[in-house]
């Protein structure tokens, strides 16, 4: 029996011990997770705690490069029209008020201009803020006098910001500093979305309670209540999707960023990083941008209502987007206004002044901001010759261009004008006639503007750089200058008849004259100006195809020509530029210079990378570039490019050639006057037929260019190698300036005719005399 016991009560024993023996290892297990979940958690507070401190202390935003237009130069007897120092101003985001008391204010007068500026940073010095007193006396401006009545004899309005080069996921941003938001910002900012900023430590309790509480009320997730920190962890380093994951993921690495940094530098990173808008692809990030992208001003300019409506974005760019929806933005805007003077921050008086105003944004279309993408495609493709991408697009360089905004804006507006008129005269065969047109400084080799097609704005297709389309009679001054070389002169007799060149596939090339007639021998300047064809392959074939081909080469051509007869007439394509470096060469007298987008590249500190200075190489020599350049004053004086003076005054001296192609294709013009070249090109993308020559088209647009522009008058300078004579036009002879169809021709000196004419025979000795007297 009691054995009986005993093994009962051993087997109970076992029975009660196993419930003891499970409920340890449980306990141990939990204990082992708990530990392997502590030492996880650890390792990753250890990995966040070093993925944050390494991001925040790093670069901590590919920053793009910013690329400027050329700063504005204002100084005493300078010929500016008032119009366009108006828009330049408004471009750069200049309040017209009636009292200028502050930096980017403008008094406007009829005769006078009160202008407080901005100041700037340049790369060569710093230009400080200023009031300016501007005079005009008709489109000059007269006088410039400072804030104490001295006179100021320059001064540089800061340069227009015309884009930049944006990395790879479209983000954008100026970059601030915290001491150059405006309190009104910091306040609203800190009264609207976190009140308790300044006292927790990265979260808010109470705000997790609260949103949690209306959370479970919605049986949805709606509400994250989160701190200013919160969201910079978000956009920072999370994504905005709203989970409970990313959400409990932001606790910790909030508390960790708000252990390791002040306030004042969490505030100052949330400032430059938070989404406020988009502009097209880009993504418009930190108040520094949004103030230009919204008001076109810096954010330290901006007045209370403007603040509070950047500040009220922030809960929903998209929602309460000014321009899309401008009630729900001023509903929102006047909260914000609320808000702050119920916290004591603003007097009601400025909370109902502030209430009357509008939203004051600015339409994006009107902002020089992507108003250049064609010149913009320029200067990064001369960019990435010299830099790589990612440095271009997060190292914050600034580059400063010879972009001339207004400039541009008249030669977009003329290739504008120029294509609409067009249309109504022509209708539907030009129903989609495009064009390009490139600006430079002859004496520099700069480019002042670049237009890329009828719409300026569009991102596409670069006509200006990449349309590549039949010169036509474009080529014929390297024809003609390779002739000059060769030993004609101006006043040498060419053969305006019939030719036919065999071709190596047993055909025959056979020119015509557009006007299908032929003009037998005529003096050679008058060939170009004229712009006879067959005359021209005359001479081309003459003094042979290699000959014109060095001369295309030597003048900026930098593709290999093909050497076929055609090329004498223009068969060859290219683009609007490659011709502007051919007339830029002409127009500076035989000196080839480097087409220049770019003046200078810095780093986002100011120190300078890369400088582009001005470099020449004489290709032609002075003397027959001289007598060339006379040609093509001829052109624009008797010959194809007449018109021009319908419109222009006599007194303007301008020098240029016409151009079309092969069926009539393509419609150019080149031409320059003493501080303006510009080439413009017509046609249809489709490579139909127009109804118009070079000079019916392009010629056209240049002259309402050059109506605008009011350039200087080119002045040849006659080199000391030249000398003019009285030559007979039929015969190509020395005459007298009282004898009958005579024309003084400008000659390299030995070249003259040594033949007189029977007119010239026969005037007096006294008169030779006189007329050696003349030209000496």
């Amino acid at each position: 029996m009691a054995k009986k016991r005993a093994r009962k009560s051993s087997r109970k024993g076992r029975i009660s011990s196993k419930p003891r023996s499970f409920l340890k290892k449980i306990l141990i297990l939990f204990l082992k997770l708990s530990l392997l979940g502590g030492v996880i958690g650890g390792i990753g507070l250890i990995y966040l705690d070093i993925q944050i401190k390494n991001k925040f202390e790093g670069k901590r935003w590919a920053v793009p490069a910013k690329v400027y237009a050329r700063p504005l130069e204002l100084y005493a007897g300078q010929v500016i029209e008032r119009d366009a120092l108006k828009q330049e101003l408004k471009g750069l985001g200049y309040r017209f008020v009636n009292r200028a008391d502050q930096p980017g204010m403008v008094e406007w007068a009829t005769s006078r201009a009160r202008v407080y500026t901005r100041g700037f940073s340049f790369p060569d010095s710093d230009e400080p803020a200023k009031r300016l007193l501007l005079n005009f006396r008709g489109n000059q401006l007269a006088s410039i006098k400072d804030s104490k009545g001295r006179s100021v004899s320059l001064s540089r309005l800061e340069p227009i910001l015309i884009g930049g080069i944006y990395p790879q996921d479209n983000e954008d941003r100026d970059l601030i500093r915290l001491e150059q938001a405006p309190d009104a910002l910091i306040a609203a900012l800190i009264q609207i979305e976190d009140r308790d900023y300044y006292d927790h430590f990265g979260i808010s309790l109470k705000g997790i309670a609260r949103a949690m509480v209306v959370n479970v009320k919605a049986r949805r997730f709606i509400q994250g209540g989160s701190t200013l920190t919160q969201q910079l962890i978000k956009n920072f380093y999370l994504t905005s999707e709203r989970t409970l994951a990313r959400k409990l993921m932001e606790i910790p690495m909030a508390i960790l960023l708000d252990l390791h940094y002040d306030k004042d530098e969490i505030l100052e990173a949330y400032l430059n990083e938070v989404y406020l808008g988009q502009s097209g692809s880009r993504a418009v990030h930190g108040f520094g941008l949004a103030s230009q992208y919204y008001f076109a001003q810096p954010i330290n300019e901006l007045k209370l209502h403007q603040v509070a409506l950047l500040a009220g974005l922030v809960k929903g760019p998209s929602y309460y987007d000014p321009r899309r929806h401008p009630e729900r933005a001023k509903k929102r805007r006047d909260l914000v206004l609320k808000v702050l003077q119920e916290q004591g921050v603003i007097s009601m008086k400025e909370r109902l002044d502030a209430e009357k105003l509008g939203l004051g944004v600015v339409q994006q279309r009107s902002l020089h901001k992507g108003a250049y993408p064609a010149y913009l495609d320029l200067v990064k493709r001369q960019l990435r010759t010299e830099y790589p991408e990612h440095v271009l697009s997060s190292e914050g360089l600034r580059v400063f261009t010879s972009l001339d905004p207004t400039v541009q804006a008249n030669s977009s507006n003329a290739l504008t004008k120029t294509i609409t008129s067009l249309q109504k005269r022509h209708g539907k065969p030009v129903g989609e006639l495009q064009g390009g047109m490139v600006v430079t400084d002859p004496q520099t080799g700069e480019v002042l503007a670049l237009v890329g097609g009828r719409n300026a704005r569009y991102q596409g297709f670069n006509r200006a750089l990449d349309a590549l389309r039949p010169i036509g009679s474009l080529v014929k001054p390297a024809v003609f200058l390779s002739g000059l070389e060769e030993g004609y002169t101006l006043s040498s007799l060419l053969d305006d008849q019939p030719i036919s060149v065999p071709l190596p596939n047993g055909k025959s090339w056979v020119p015509k004259n557009f006007d299908r007639q032929s003009h037998g021998k005529i003096p050679f300047y008058k060939a170009l100006a004229k712009s006879y064809n067959q005359s021209t392959a005359q001479l081309g074939m003459d003094i042979g195809l290699d000959r014109v081909i060095d001369m295309l080469e030597r003048l900026g051509v930098q593709r290999e020509p093909k050497p076929y007869p055609s090329l004498l007439l223009g068969a060859e394509s290219m683009s609007p530029f490659e011709i502007a470096r051919v007339y830029q060469t002409i127009a500076a007298n035989g000196f080839r210079t480097p087409m220049r987008a770019i003046r200078l590249v810095t780093d986002s500190e100011g120190e300078e990378l890369s400088r582009y200075p001005f470099d020449v190489k004489q290709v032609v020599s002075a003397e027959n570039m001289h007598l060339i350049q006379y040609a093509l004053q001829a052109v624009m004086r008797e010959g194809t490019g007449r018109s021009v003076y319908s419109r222009l005054p006599a007194s303007m001296n301008l020098a240029g050639k016409t151009g079309t192609s092969n069926d009539q294709r393509d419609s150019w013009f080149a031409g320059f006057a003493g501080d303006r070249m510009a080439v413009v090109w017509l046609g249809l993308d489709n490579n139909g037929k127009l109804p118009f020559t070079g000079s019916g088209g392009a010629l056209k647009a240049w002259t309402d260019l050059m109506v605008k522009e009011r350039p200087q008058s080119f002045m040849a300078v006659q080199p000391e190698g030249i000398e003019y004579h009285w030559v007979e036009e039929s015969t190509g002879f020395l005459s007298a300036e009282r004898c009958e169809g005579v024309r003084q021709l400008p000659f390299i000196k030995g070249t003259a005719p040594q033949q007189y004419a029977e007119c010239a025979e026969n005037q007096t000795e006294e008169s030779l005399d006189w007329f050696k007297k003349w030209f000496r």
